[in-house]
């Protein structure tokens, strides 16, 4: 089952989301929509309603727990609401830049690669990145907290040069021209 916009928000309820996790997960489908439409725009076939929804359940496992761990406790409670894999895997792979099989080894995590992969999957992990609480910022920003906590850097900055390469155009300057738009 995919979820309506409604009714990833009735997840988020059921399952005790905090009203400011909430906010975060429907600014960061906000951000989302703009990059999935401008992809749209420009003849990529991107499942802009997998998007929206994706990232509106992105941190349902913050319910559960508030480490690293949030993104396979949110896909677990997922699949166990009988949500669509598409959705459940979103939810997997938006951790940091997403994780690798070497590193969720090191973490204890299930054996498995936790990249965002799809179009859809990298839109999501790139728009979480772009948003604090529900404020939508500079990716500088996000590059600063990454080295401060030793993650993966190059991980990231390929992340939005990929995303960037195929858009064609800068996917920060198309939010931020989006936002300012509408303003």
């Amino acid at each position: 089952m995919r979820p309506s916009e409604e009714e990833a928000l009735e997840l988020h309820r059921k399952h005790g989301s905090s009203p400011v996790i909430i906010q975060h997960c429907k600014t960061v489908a906000m951000v989302s929509r703009i990059l999935a439409m401008r992809f749209k725009e420009k003849g990529s076939p991107v499942d802009v309603e997998l998007v929206v929804v994706g990232a509106l359940l992105h941190d349902i496992g913050r319910s559960k727990v508030q480490t690293v761990r949030h993104g396979i406790e949110g896909a677990e409670l997922l699949k166990q609401d009988g949500v669509d894999g598409a959705v459940v895997e979103i939810v997997f792979r938006h951790v940091g830049a997403g994780i690798s099989p070497d590193e969720a080894k090191a973490l204890g995590f299930p054996d498995r690669d936790y990249v965002p992969r799809t179009l859809e999957q990298r839109i999501v992990c790139f728009s979480d990145k772009m948003v604090a609480s529900d404020r939508v910022r500079p990716f500088d920003e996000e590059v600063k907290r990454f080295v401060a906590k030793k993650h993966d850097v190059p991980r990231l900055v390929a992340l939005k040069e990929g995303l960037a390469k195929e858009l064609g155009e800068d996917p920060e300057k198309v939010i931020f021209d989006k936002i300012k738009e509408s303003q």
